[in-house]
C-alpha cells in the first residue's frame, strides 16, 4: 500500500497508544506467573501478536479480547516449541534466556531483517551456563539445555534487550547471578522499564555499580495492570505540535521510567526567535534511539544546524535509519549529512515534495507523515503498511486529525 500526503496542519485530539516496551515485558511476567494475570490496553501490533504467539508457544494461555490479555502463567513448560518472533527483535532477545531458563529446546524464526539482526552478546555468555546453541548467523535456529545462575558478563552498548532477556530469566534458576555490564550502558530507561515491571510482580533485583544482582527462586506473581501510554508514538504527535500541529495528546505517564518521554524535554527547550522559526539543537540519543527518526524531522526545520549522535545502533534496526532518514529527508527538499554514528541537519523553511520507500520500518512512515505538513507539495510513502508493526491504526489516527492522506496501490 502507498499513502500519498498532501501538505495539512494537524489538529485534534489523541490518546497515545500503549507503549510496546512496557507491554512486552508486562506480557511476559505475567506468563511466568503461576495464576492468572489480566494485562489491559495491549495493542494488536504485529510486535504484541509475536510475543503473545511465542508465550503461548512456551506453554502460556493468553486470550486477547478488545485490548485486554487474559492470561494463564505457564505451569508445565513445553518440552520443544517454536517461536515466530516474527520481525520483533523485543520478542526474540527478550525470549532467548527465558526458553533457555524453562529448559525448553526452542526454535527460533523470525522475517524481514530480524534473521541478520545480531545475537553475539548471548552467544558470548549464555552456552557457559548450560544454553546450547545450533546457530548457523541467521534464522531458523535453536537453543536447548537448561539455563544455569552465575556471573555473567555482557557489553551494555550493543542493546539493552540482551540485559533485559537476562533479568527476567535468572530469576527463575535455582542460584543467585550477577549480571555484570562490560561496557557504557545504554538505553537504561529500558532497564528501568524491564525492573519496574519484575517488581509489580513481586521478583527484585539489586543494581550495584555496573552490576546486577538476582536472587534465585524467585517467583512471580499474577497481577492485573494497565500498560501506560507511549511516549515514543506520542513523540510524532509532540513534534507535529512544535511544527505547528494542534493536537491534545492524551493517556501519558509523565512519571513513567521510558527514557522516550525526553522527547518533551528537547522541545521545551528548543527556543523560538522573532521569526517564529525552530532554534538548532543537540541531541545524544545513546539512551532514546527510537526518537531519532522523528527527531530527525524535527530538526530539518530548525533554524541552524543540528546534530543528532551516538546513533551508530540505529543501523542494526528494523532498517539502517540513519540512512533511512537522511535519504528520505533529502529526497523532499531536506538538508540532512549522515555520518558513522550521527546525523548533521541543517534546516530549511520547508520541504519539497516527493516520493519515499518505507525501508520496511514502521517508524519510518511516520515521521515522514509529520514531515509532509511542513511541505510545498504532497509526499508519497511506499509502502505504508509497515506502521502495522506497532500502531497498526496510525493511518486512521492521522486522518482523524485533520490529516489529508489518499491511499492507493
Amino acid at each position: 500500500m502507498d499513502i500519498t500526503i498532501t501538505p495539512k496542519k494537524l489538529k485534534g485530539v489523541v490518546t497515545a497508544p500503549p507503549s510496546k516496551s512496557v507491554a512486552h515485558r508486562l506480557l511476559i511476567c505475567a506468563a511466568l506467573a503461576k495464576g492468572e494475570s489480566v494485562i489491559k490496553n495491549i495493542s494488536d501490533s504485529k510486535d504484541m501478536q509475536a510475543t503473545i504467539g511465542c508465550l503461548r508457544a512456551l506453554g502460556a494461555e493468553i486470550e486477547l479480547k478488545d485490548g485486554t490479555a487474559f492470561i494463564k502463567g505457564i505451569e508445565k513448560p513445553a518440552e520443544t516449541a517454536t517461536l515466530d518472533c516474527c520481525e520483533s527483535g523485543s520478542t526474540l532477545r527478550f525470549l532467548i534466556p527465558v526458553a533457555a531458563a524453562l529448559g525448553v529446546k526452542a526454535e527460533f524464526v523470525g522475517e524481514g531483517r530480524l534473521p541478520q539482526r545480531p545475537i553475539t552478546p548471548y552467544l558470548e555468555a549464555l552456552p557457559p551456563h548450560g544454553a546450547v546453541f545450533d546457530y548457523q548467523n541467521t534464522m531458523p535456529f535453536t537453543v536447548s539445555g537448561r539455563l544455569q545462575a552465575g556471573k555473567y558478563e555482557i557489553r551494555g552498548d550493543v542493546s539493552s534487550q540482551f540485559i533485559t532477556g537476562l533479568l527476567l530469566a535468572l530469576p527463575l534458576c535455582e542460584g543467585d547471578s550477577e549480571i555484570k555490564i562490560t561496557t557504557a550502558l545504554e538505553s537504561k530507561p529500558y532497564i528501568d522499564i524491564t525492573i519496574g515491571a519484575m517488581r509489580e510482580f513481586g521478583v527484585d533485583i539489586v543494581q550495584r555499580g555496573d552490576t546486577f544482582i538476582i536472587k534465585g527462586g524467585q517467583n512471580y506473581s499474577p497481577k492485573s495492570l494497565t500498560v501506560e501510554g507511549d511516549h515514543s508514538q506520542a513523540a510524532f504527535f509532540e513534534v507535529a505540535n512544535a511544527l505547528g500541529a494542534d493536537i491534545e495528546i492524551l493517556g501519558l505517564n509523565v512519571n513513567s521510567y521510558q527514557g522516550d518521554k525526553k522527547i518533551i524535554e528537547i522541545i521545551r527547550e528548543i527556543v523560538y526567535n522573532s521569526n517564529d522559526r525552530l532554534k538548532a539543537f543537540e541531541a545524544d540519543v545513546a539512551d532514546i534511539p527510537d526518537l531519532v527518526p522523528i527527531l530527525a524531522v524535527l530538526a530539518c526545520f530548525c533554524e541552524g544546524r543540528s546534530r543528532i549522535y551516538n546513533a551508530a545502533r540505529l543501523r542494526i534496526k528494523e532498517c539502517d535509519r540513519l540512512s533511512a532518514m537522511a535519504t528520505s529527508l533529502n529526497a523532499c527538499g531536506g538538508k540532512v549529512e549522515e555520518k558513522e554514528d550521527e546525523l548533521i541537519i541543517e534546516g530549511v523553511s520547508s520541504l519539497k515534495g516527493g516520493e519515499v520507500p518505507d525501508f520496511n520500518d514502521h517508524r519510518i512512515p511516520m515521521a515522514m507523515s509529520i514531515a509532509a505538513m511542513r511541505s510545498e507539495a504532497p509526499i508519497t510513502i511506499h509502502g505504508a503498511q509497515a506502521v502495522a508493526k506497532s500502531y497498526p491504526d496510525y493511518w486512521e489516527v492521522y486522518s482523524a486529525l485533520s490529516g489529508e492522506c489518499k491511499m492507493h496501490n
